[in-house]
């Protein structure tokens, strides 16, 4: 049976925490929900929900280097977002994370996010070497 790998993106993460970046059973991936911060947990441009959701799929490509894969082995994502102002500039960092696959996807509009000036967070599930022929 598979057992449960932490996946940090090379990064240390404090113990307190309740959860982790991202979690590998076997060859799935499940990416908790992510938003738009640097390496010290500041939101990266303000204001701005393309480049906010282009900083999370690096996020992304970063965990999942960490275990050999890319975003092309994401197969859903989930879209947490604050407004649809912008909200269709997010469909070009897709394609540019994602090349010639295309995950699942929902999308859900919501009233608030935890991470102040978060205007999307973004959750997803990975199944390492998919993208592979």
């Amino acid at each position: 049976m598979a057992r449960q790998q932490p996946v940090f993106g090379g990064r240390k993460w404090s113990e307190r925490y309740t959860y982790v970046p991202a979690l590998r059973v076997g060859d799935m991936v499940w990416i908790s929900g992510t938003t738009g911060t640097d390496d010290d947990n500041k939101i990266t441009a303000p204001g701005d929900i393309v480049e906010q959701t282009r900083q999370i799929f690096r996020k992304f490509e970063r965990l999942l280097n960490e275990l050999g894969g890319s975003c092309a082995d994401i197969v859903e994502t989930t879209d947490f977002y604050l407004t649809t102002e912008n909200y269709a500039g997010t469909a070009a960092v897709r394609r540019e994370f994602f090349g010639g696959s295309r995950p699942t996807s929902t999308g859900v509009q919501v009233v608030g996010l935890l991470r102040e000036g978060a205007l999307i967070e973004i959750s997803a599930t990975a199944v390492l070497g998919s993208s592979q022929p």
